[in-house]
Formats: C-alpha cells, sequence, structure tokens
C-alpha cells in the first residue's frame, strides 16, 4: 500500500539530498549530531524527514550560531543546521534551484552550477579595459538584512508548489541558539551556512539590484558575487549617479552600502592619465590596480590589471605561521608536502589565474619555511642557511611535483 502525503516528495530525490549532505561535510548542529551518528539510523532518519516533509509537519529546529572572525575585523555570525535541517533544506534547493537558476542574471556569479569567482574576476578584468570608472560596493549585511516580505515575495512568483513555500518561510523565522543557549528570534535575513540561504539571497538581490540596474542603466555592466560586487562606468558623472540612485534603490529594499567599502575608482592606465584620488580596487580577493606587464615583444607596459592583493597572500602566509613548519622535526618532507600541498594547490589554482608572477613571493615564503625546518632537523644544516637552501633546491630539481608551487614553477 502506497503512502498518501498531501505534497508529493520523491524518496529519491530525500537520498540525493542526504549524499550531497554527506560530500559538503559540516560540523554538527545544536544538537550535537553529526553525519556519522546520523548515519547510525541512515533509513529511520530519512524515512523520517520524507514523511514529515511530505505531511507538511517538518518544522526546522533552531539553527546553531557561531561567530566567526572577519578579515576586515570584528565577527560574522554563521548559521549550522543540524544535519537532518541540512538534508531538508537541500531537498527544497534541488526543486527550488532549476526553477530560479534560469531567470538569474549571467553577471551573478556567487554560488550557481557553472560559475565562480574566477569567472567574475575574468569579466572584470575585460571590462575595466573598456570603462574608465568602477563603482566598488559593499552591502551591509546582506544575509542578516534581507526583509522577508519581499523575498517570500519572490519566492511565490517563482513556485506554485505550496511546499516549498512553506519551508522556506518556516527557515526564515527558525531562531538562532549559542554557545550560552540563548535563543535569538529572527525577524529578517537568512543565515549564511543555510544550504538554502545562498539561492534565497540570490533571488533577492536578482531583483534587489540585478535587475534594477539593467533596466535603468543599460550602460552599466556589473560583476555580483552575492553581496560583493562593481559596476563599470564611462565617465564619473555616470558613476556618481548611479553611486546615489543605487543607494536609493537598497534603501527601498531595506538594504544599505558600506560606507567605507563603497567609493568610485579611476581605471588608470598607460592611456589613462588623469590624477584621481582612487585608482584601485579589491574584488574577491584580488586587487585590481595599474601595473608594468610585459608584452609580447618583452617590453614594460602600463596595464590595469588583478593580481593577488596584499590581504590574501597575508591571510596565506599567516596561516602558514601558524603550522609552525619548523617545529615538525620528527616529519620526513615527504609529509610536510602532504600536509601542505592541499592549501598550497587551492591557493594557487586562485591566485595563480592572473599575474602568475605576483604569486611568487608569497611562495617563496612557503620555500623559507621549509629551509628553517631543515636547519632545525639536520645537526649539519643548523646555521647554515645557505647549504639547507642548496640542499631543498637539489631535492626540487629531482623531484619537481613534490611540492604543488615546485610544479608552478617556483623553486628555491
Amino acid at each position: 500500500m502506497k503512502d498518501s502525503k498531501p505534497y508529493e516528495i520523491s524518496k529519491k530525490v530525500v537520498m540525493a539530498a542526504y549524499r550531497r549532505v554527506k560530500s559538503n561535510r559540516g560540523s554538527a548542529g545544536f544538537d550535537g549530531q553529526d553525519i556519522e551518528e546520523f548515519e547510525k539510523d541512515l533509513k529511520g532518519n530519512l524515512y523520517k524527514i520524507w514523511n514529515r516533509m511530505s505531511s507538511g509537519s517538518y518544522f526546522p529546529p533552531p539553527v546553531k550560531a557561531v561567530e566567526m572572525p572577519k578579515k576586515s575585523g570584528g565577527t560574522r555570525r554563521l548559521g549550522i543546521p543540524t544535519v537532518s535541517d541540512r538534508v531538508a533544506q537541500m531537498v527544497v534547493k534541488l526543486y527550488f534551484e532549476p526553477m530560479v537558476e534560469p531567470i538569474f542574471h549571467k553577471d551573478s556569479y556567487g554560488y550557481r552550477p557553472n560559475k565562480s569567482a574566477l569567472d567574475a574576476i575574468g569579466q572584470a578584468r575585460q571590462r575595466c579595459w573598456k570603462y574608465d570608472y568602477v563603482i566598488e560596493f559593499d552591502i551591509k549585511g546582506l544575509f542578516d538584512n534581507i526583509d522577508h516580505e519581499l523575498l517570500m515575495k519572490a519566492v511565490r512568483k517563482h513556485t506554485q508548489e505550496s511546499w516549498i513555500i512553506l519551508y522556506i518561510g518556516r527557515w526564515l523565522k527558525t531562531p538562532f541558539v549559542t554557545g550560552t543557549q540563548e535563543v535569538i528570534e529572527r525577524r529578517s535575513g537568512t543565515p549564511q551556512g543555510g544550504i538554502i540561504s545562498p539561492i534565497l539571497a540570490n533571488l533577492f538581490m536578482h531583483y534587489a539590484f540585478d535587475m534594477w540596474i539593467t533596466k535603468k542603466y543599460p550602460n552599466a555592466p556589473f560583476e555580483r558575487y552575492a553581496d560583493d560586487a562593481i559596476i563599470h562606468c564611462k565617465t564619473e558623472q555616470d558613476a556618481m549617479k548611479i553611486l546615489e540612485a543605487l543607494n536609493e534603490r537598497l534603501a527601498a529594499c531595506k538594504l544599505g552600502l558600506h560606507s567605507q567599502k563603497t567609493k568610485i575608482i579611476y581605471c588608470k592606465d598607460k592611456d589613462r592619465t588623469r590624477n584621481y584620488p582612487n585608482t584601485r580596487f579589491d574584488f574577491l580577493g584580488y586587487s585590481f590596480k595599474r601595473m608594468f606587464i610585459k608584452d609580447r615583444l618583452n617590453r614594460l607596459q602600463l596595464n590595469f590589471l588583478p593580481s593577488v592583493s596584499k590581504k590574501s597572500a597575508k591571510s596565506f602566509r599567516d596561516k602558514l605561521k601558524e603550522l609552525k613548519i619548523h617545529s615538525m622535526t620528527g616529519s620526513k618532507i615527504e609529509m610536510l608536502a602532504e600536509l601542505l600541498n592541499p592549501m598550497i594547490r587551492g591557493w594557487l589554482n586562485y591566485f595563480g589565474k592572473y599575474n602568475r608572477s605576483a604569486v611568487k613571493y608569497t611562495m617563496d615564503c612557503v620555500n623559507q619555511r621549509l629551509v628553517k625546518w631543515a636547519m632545525c632537523k639536520y645537526k649539519r644544516f643548523k646555521n647554515h642557511r645557505r647549504r639547507a637552501n642548496e640542499w631543498l633546491r637539489e631535492i626540487a630539481k629531482r623531484e619537481p611535483n613534490m611540492f604543488s608551487h615546485w610544479a608552478f614553477g617556483i623553486i628555491p
């Protein structure tokens, strides 16, 4: 006898949702249950999720609040749902994403299939050559301040599935629970950390910003990654006019700009010589600025290009320093490679894409950490940095793929 439920939700989709959640890993929610614990009664737990969602009786448990430090100072509150709630959110995502993804703007890059931050950087790079000015802006607390009423209006526009509308509405109101068991009610926003949150944020910004600027200022293209965005303008007057209108538009959508992170930049290069207070900007970890590069004839030319930002490079070096490699004297160099390569590879894959030479200093710091390790490990190298450096160079020649940055061409 088949189960008869008011909402038709496929059990196969629930299983697919669980597999996605498992592959994403993630820590336990406020109930302390992790994936391994959840899997001890996998069949029963998945049936419970399906049964409650199909009957309309699923109520999300509270979200664990975790304060994470921001690079710019202060903290950002992340919400960690329980494993079962992550599966439930993934079920809705698998149904809802195909409904809204086709309508999203091509220059919205955040949390979307087959789009990445590097795609946004590449597009911005090309447009900075064509447009003299850029508006760099940052929306203040987007995930915390999204208006629920406006968001639900957009959700209803794109689905008639009453169960999707029902559960999204419930997730928006789900309270936070802190480490001290304090319950924090939510009247706006969709918590960072939730599986459904990125889609909802993109849907909100699709109407609050993407469609608005496309219709009102069709000659001012943009790149947006969640709450981080830039707009390209032909003239300073255009930029000032658009920035003023943007302030008004976001205020009407109950959002605001971060004043310290919002400014107009002049894309100065060899052909643009005007003196202007702002001639560089940071976007998605890259710094766009005027710099010398060699052309095909090996001549130095001025151009306006992206390269790894000082903040991003320092962040990597700080993480490297925290590992205290020099103290791992009981480890072989192969073990250090196994430890460091995932970190190095990921960083180089992102920041080595544009202006490869800019990553050399940071990768040289990895080599110097390895030299310091060798000086601590081997008595013959104690107080002999040059000898340790030569020894490391010989290894790099023999095993050029041992470390990811050696394979990239940055050897001792």
